[in-house]
């Protein structure tokens, strides 16, 4: 699988957030927005005069400037979470009320006097907030919308914010959502750690000494404290990472609801034919089996079993719109099934059931047993093998559903890397457009894609180096944890390449430009007996709807064949003066912080003639 093309950056989009032609774009809508947003904010009171702002960012800035309250500033070094800053609000507001200074506390004659008095924040002994009591909680004015504006760069909280959070509550939807372990996992004991990608990895503990309904400010020389009777902290952010999560996969799965997204991968022959023949043409494998897909989308590969002889197969979809769709396939074909056996046997003439859920879900509601299926097949596949994180779905439908002995289709996937030279950048073509050079549009684009994966087809003829093996997996035992991994591979020229890619008989210096990744997917002998079978997206095979991903060095690098001798041993290696024989690549790849997206490290080392060593600074991308 793998998400719409507007998710992914290709040269031709590098080019276009380069120009600029957004200049001539009709923000109208854009506009038409801002105003209704104006609208619904246009009565911010200050806290302390009758001004009123749109901008809660606006209001706080005047607050601080005209009346000494730095609302940032306290919630920063008290570390006031997300309701002690609305207990802090709604005490400020009542004690302006009463002409009080919120500060200190003393009593003023009028409201212009209080505003006369206001001076800077004072420390607060022994960590006692005065604000810190469940009577703030309410709002002191009736519809205030500083309390629900004051937060508004943390964007995806607002739906949790106002929620009552119980623990029993978060637990059940920690595990009704999709999630890896390592983007969110919950113990079940009281006060065990929480630990999430989305925050760091930091356990309940951390998070609880910089987020309390308190403060922690030991640095400052105010003791910690902490109300017992305060709403947990570790589980509002434990919250909140689950609801950011479940944002995630809504658009994840509602990217699926394009049928254009279907037809691009339906129609990549390679892809299809490679699982049509699998399964097709193994019939030891799938005749009588009971045979799991998932993330069917329109049911293709379920179709492919059902007529393959398979005795059910369980289609699952977490796409509504996609699970329906390919439920009425299945019928249109008379293949889906219906009902029961005691009912008429028009009713129960397919073997395909389609359930609508994430595989994850699956457990709760028993419509699977565990441990009953033959055959686990997916499409699971993203860019760079890794991008969109549905194999961690998949592993879980094997620990839970698949039967000891039972089949993985693919059952290996392995990753590849090879140097490319400067055709697979789009210097060339910036080089001579129309007899005119444009070459620095060209350097600038390369330079972008330093920083930004580029996902394309990449010609076999600009491969330069050998191609070799980064990363194998195999899906019938891997574990989770092993989704992320740090490989090295050793690049060296392939033959005597010249600069227009001929083979020469003298020594020729290449230069490298970067790093192209592509996977393979294998359908082994170990349970396609009959005829095994594998998918390719390399650049020397048919080209895939995955392309490949390129990686582009921040600077290319010079490289020859070993054995040249004609070279500056002082100059620096990679230079054209001191080409290197060999580049090392130490690549890691991990699943991001944002979910179901990668990030991927490259650390260079390039080895010269003599054995003398360069490295580059690390260098970091984001497949988002």
């Amino acid at each position: 699988m793998a998400m719409e093309e507007s998710n992914i950056t290709t040269y031709m989009e590098v080019e276009a957030e380069n120009s600029d032609s957004d200049k001539d774009q009709n923000w109208d809508d854009w506009e038409n927005g801002d105003e209704e947003d104006d609208a619904m904010n246009s009565k911010l009171l200050c806290l302390f005069c009758d001004s009123t702002y749109t901008s809660s960012n606006v209001l706080l800035e005047h607050c601080a400037s005209a009346h000494q309250f730095n609302f940032n500033t306290l919630r920063t070094t008290l570390a006031l979470d997300f309701y002690g800053c609305f207990k802090l609000i709604n005490y400020v507001r009542s004690k302006v009320a009463e002409n009080n200074c919120w500060n200190c506390g003393i009593v003023c004659r009028s409201k212009e006097d209080l505003l006369n008095h206001l001076h800077e924040v004072a420390s607060f002994d022994n960590g006692k907030l005065p604000w810190n009591d469940d009577e703030f909680l309410k709002p002191f004015l009736n519809e205030d919308a500083l309390l629900y504006s004051f937060d508004d760069d943390d964007e995806g909280e607002d739906d949790v914010d106002n929620m009552p959070i119980d623990k029993v509550e978060l637990l059940k939807d920690i595990e009704q959502i999709s999630i890896d372990e390592a983007d969110l996992t919950l113990e079940t004991e009281e006060n065990k750690p929480i630990t999430s990608s989305l925050s760091g990895g930091k356990s309940a503990s951390m998070i609880d000494t910089t987020l309390n309904n308190g403060f922690v400010a030991a640095e400052a020389g105010v003791s910690s404290y902490r109300n017992p009777d305060d709403l947990d902290s570790s589980l509002y952010i434990a919250k909140v990472a689950a609801n950011k999560i479940k944002d995630v996969n809504k658009n994840y799965f509602g990217g699926y609801s394009s049928y254009g997204i279907h037809r691009d991968m339906i129609s990549d022959k390679v892809r299809t034919d490679a699982y049509r023949q699998a399964i097709m043409e193994n019939p030891s494998l799938l005749k009588g089996a009971v045979v799991m897909d998932v993330g069917c989308g329109t049911g293709i590969l379920s179709l492919f079993a059902a007529q393959a002889g398979a005795s059910r197969v369980i289609a699952v979809e977490a796409s509504e719109k996609m699970a329906t769709v390919a439920a009425e396939i299945a019928k249109d074909n008379n293949l889906l099934w219906i009902g029961s056996k005691n009912e008429a046997s028009d009713q129960h003439n397919g073997v395909m059931e389609v359930v609508q859920g994430m595989i994850e879900e699956l457990k709760s509601t028993q419509k699977v047993q565990p441990h009953s299926v033959d055959v686990l097949v997916s499409e699971w596949m993203g860019y760079c093998l890794l991008y969109e994180s549905m194999l961690s779905s998949v592993l879980y439908a094997r620990d839970q559903f698949l039967k000891p002995g039972g089949a993985v289709l693919p059952d290996t996937a392995t990753m590849f890397a090879a140097g490319f030279g400067r055709g697979g950048t789009s210097i060339p073509f910036w080089e001579n457009v129309y007899g005119f050079n444009m070459s620095r549009i060209g350097k600038e684009i390369v330079k972008d894609a330093s920083r930004i994966p580029i996902v394309d087809v990449i010609d076999s003829c600009d491969i330069i180096t050998n191609s070799t093996v980064l990363q194998n997996f195999d899906l019938v035992t891997m574990k989770l944890e092993e989704m992320d991994f740090t490989a090295m591979v050793e690049l060296e020229l392939k033959g005597e390449i010249s600069a227009n890619g001929s083979t020469g008989s003298e020594p020729t210096t290449n230069w490298c430009y970067g790093v192209v990744v592509w996977f393979d997917t294998g359908f082994t002998g170990r349970f396609c007996k009959e005829n095994p079978t594998s998918l390719s997206t390399s650049p020397h095979t048919p080209s895939t709807h995955w392309s490949q991903t390129i990686l582009t060095f921040s600077e290319p690098i010079a490289m020859v064949s070993p054995g040249t001798l004609n070279i500056d041993k002082m100059a620096a290696v990679g230079t054209d003066a001191c080409p290197a024989v060999k580049i090392q690549c130490r690549i890691s790849v991990v699943r991001a912080a944002q979910h179901r997206s990668i990030d991927i490290s490259m650390e260079l080392t390039g080895i010269g003639p003599f054995g003398r060593k360069r490295n580059w600074p690390a260098q970091m991308f984001n497949l988002l």
